[in-house]
């Protein structure tokens, strides 16, 4: 159940982004339980590529992931920003686990309830390991957590996440990642690397329709919690990919014209007919492409983790 400072920042989001000239939503409101769950069904299909290419990653090579991270027998903090499930990063911290206990992990998420679900499966699994959750907006959380200790610093931000900030976004978040880290600290971020549409767009657009009833349920979840009246049969899911910049774009679109009226909002939204609302951006790069952004803000590149069709990269960067 969202808290009351959650149920507020989605209203007034989503007033914002039905009342731009070219509507948006923001995807960080995915993700309530019924979103979380198709989610789950999502990584789980076959087209859907990116959980399975970052897994063995992580399969194959946690061993080399932890001995590029552990440095000495100081203290350190493991912040893993938007952990889902955490079956990758659970990988990872076992292996560190197993040769120092000498850190605390930092799970950050928007999500109260994921983040409990999380704490009792790490619990379960890795009884040991020593865990501070934070609940809360990325952006937010590091700004709190910037002085809080001197200790060394390792983020994980898995799972493509960082491709689906709009530019200036991801610009932001990078400068704030610049600020928030030492020099000497770390950040294993994951990226997905570009690949032929025939690849990328079926991992969006399923057979099964499960990625259209992703997109879908953020208008149900605005019905929900916003009092809206929104059609689900009067829209359409449409991804866009352009293979030579990488963006994968995910598109609800109006078949028709009509009104929606939003009644905790107050207002009503005309859409007319063939009205796209902007959904999702799920960017994938090439690896000049992250060695030019770890550049620009003030990283060197220490290693890239590929799995073996290239598909997917965990790039591990060093703070300057």
């Amino acid at each position: 159940m969202a808290t009351k400072k959650e149920s507020s920042g989605f209203a007034k989001d989503t007033l914002n982004g039905l009342s731009a000239p070219n509507k948006f939503l923001h995807p960080k409101y995915f993700y309530d339980e019924k979103g979380s769950k198709i989610f789950q069904e999502i990584m789980h299909m076959p087209e859907y590529y990116l959980t399975r290419a970052e897994q063995e990653i992580f399969n194959k090579q946690t061993q080399h992931i932890a001995r590029e991270l552990l440095n000495g027998s100081s203290p350190f903090s493991v912040i893993e920003l938007g952990p889902g499930d955490g079956l990758k990063s659970k990988i990872l911290l076992r292996e560190m686990n197993g040769n120092t206990g000498n850190f605390q992990y930092v799970p950050v998420d928007i999500s109260e309830e994921a983040l409990e679900s999380l704490s009792q499966a790490m619990e379960s699994e890795i009884p040991d390991l020593n865990i501070f959750m934070k609940a809360g907006d990325y952006f937010h959380i590091m700004k709190e957590l910037h002085n809080a200790s001197d200790d060394r610093k390792i983020i994980l931000f898995l799972g493509s996440n960082i491709g689906n900030f709009m530019p200036e976004e991801a610009a932001s978040f990078l400068s704030l990642l610049t600020g928030f880290l030492h020099p000497g600290d770390q950040a294993l971020i994951g990226f997905d690397l570009k690949k032929p549409a025939e690849v990328v767009i079926p991992a969006y657009d399923d057979p099964g329709g499960l990625t259209r009833d992703f997109n879908l349920n953020h208008l149900s979840r605005i019905n929900r919690e916003l009092n809206a009246d929104f059609d689900l049969n009067k829209f359409k899911h449409r991804p866009v990919y352009n293979a030579e910049s990488g963006a994968m774009e995910s598109y609800l679109i109006s078949l028709e014209k009509q009104t929606v009226n939003v009644e905790s909002l107050n207002k009503t939204f005309d859409f007319y007919k063939g009205e796209p609302i902007f959904m999702e951006l799920s960017k994938k790069f090439d690896l000049e492409e992250i060695a030019n952004l770890a550049r620009k803000f003030g990283f060197r590149i220490q290693k890239n983790f590929l799995d073996s069709r290239s598909y997917f990269a965990d790039s591990l960067w060093k703070k300057q």
